[in-house]
């Protein structure tokens, strides 16, 4: 790496430990870069904020379609600063397959938060990476915490497998659920609401206040059949509305007891040290796939064995695995 990239990286790490947005948005671009010219950049600034990162408390929050996931996130966001707080909300939308741009805006959805000096919203598109969640979202979510952002919001799609790896990256995961019980119940993929650390049942006003009463005493009924995530913390289940931030104080006071639940028993430490584990083999895999795919003389090799899988004439493990050797006897 030359001096002038490392110096670069200094300088914009300097600016983003202040709190300068505009520094902030530029590093995030950066670690998001595809570009090879830039990964010694993105690596040497990661490496200069991400001691200064992990003091946040890290929420992972998804829903059923038409639950107001955005709406409750407004809500609660601007509740979060009211007690003087910093929030960063890291949101993963859904990519158009031709040109990978982000479908929707967030910024345009939670226009009240979006005007917060303490807020700081960044859509990221999804891309391809499986589940639909960005593969650099780990970085932005420790960029954000090193300027200064001490609670961090990470809205899922809502889709594929999505929510179990915004769950895998957060300290607790937040489902949100709508009113109706018994029907809309058995709808719910089990495997999301068994990594639920708070059950939250939205739109309780007006007309539907009845029924989200009912429905939570209903989803609290079936989670007692579910073996629990912590041996620490049983899952709450309540109501709140978005619409007139009803019920805001009440789930930030759950959400800063979980926080002091996991610290004491030591659970949020060791939770943490499992995803980062678990990160860096992400990472290897997605680094390795990406060394092979960008490396010109195993262009057309991976051409012709990309063909005979395609057509059936091979295993895609078998493949996999000649690949890595063609490329690790090259290497030696």
């Amino acid at each position: 790496m030359g001096t002038v990239p490392e110096s670069m990286a200094d300088e914009l790490a300097a600016a983003v430990r202040t709190g300068d947005r505009r520094a902030l948005a530029r590093a995030i671009t950066l670690v998001e870069s595809s570009r090879r010219e830039d990964q010694p950049l993105a690596s040497r600034l990661l490496q200069l904020l991400t001691p200064r990162a992990g003091h946040s408390i890290r929420i992972g929050i998804s829903g059923v379609p038409g639950a107001g996931k955005s709406t409750f996130i407004e809500a609660l966001g601007n509740h979060i600063i009211d007690q003087g707080h910093r929030v960063a909300v890291l949101a993963v939308d859904p990519s158009s397959a031709i040109s990978g741009g982000s479908i929707l805006g967030d910024k345009t959805r939670m226009e009240r938060l979006a005007r917060r000096e303490e807020a700081y919203i960044r859509p990221s598109p999804a891309g391809r990476t499986l589940g639909g969640v960005a593969r650099h979202t780990r970085e932005t979510m420790l960029l954000c915490e090193a300027a200064g952002f001490d609670v961090v919001l990470v809205e899922t799609v809502g889709v594929g497998q999505s929510e179990t790896a915004v769950a895998d990256m957060t300290d607790m995961f937040l489902l949100l659920l709508l009113p109706g019980g018994g029907d809309e119940l058995q709808g719910i993929k089990r495997g999301i609401v068994e990594r639920a650390d708070y059950v939250l049942v939205n739109k309780s006003d007006g007309d539907l206040q009845p029924a989200a009463t009912r429905s939570a005493a209903d989803y609290g009924n079936a989670l007692r059949l579910l073996q629990a995530r912590s041996r620490n913390w049983e899952v709450p289940v309540e109501t709140c509305s978005s619409l007139d931030d009803s019920g805001m104080a009440a789930v930030w006071q759950t959400i800063r007891r979980f926080r002091q639940t996991m610290t004491d028993s030591g659970e949020l430490e060791g939770n943490r040290a499992r995803q980062a584990l678990a990160w860096l083999w992400n990472e290897m895999a997605e680094t390795l796939a990406d060394e092979l795919r960008e490396d010109p003389d195993m262009r057309q090799r991976i051409a012709a064995i990309e063909s005979a899988v395609a057509r059936g004439q091979a295993s895609p493990r078998v493949a996999a695995r000649e690949m890595i050797d063609i490329y690790l006897q090259r290497r030696h």
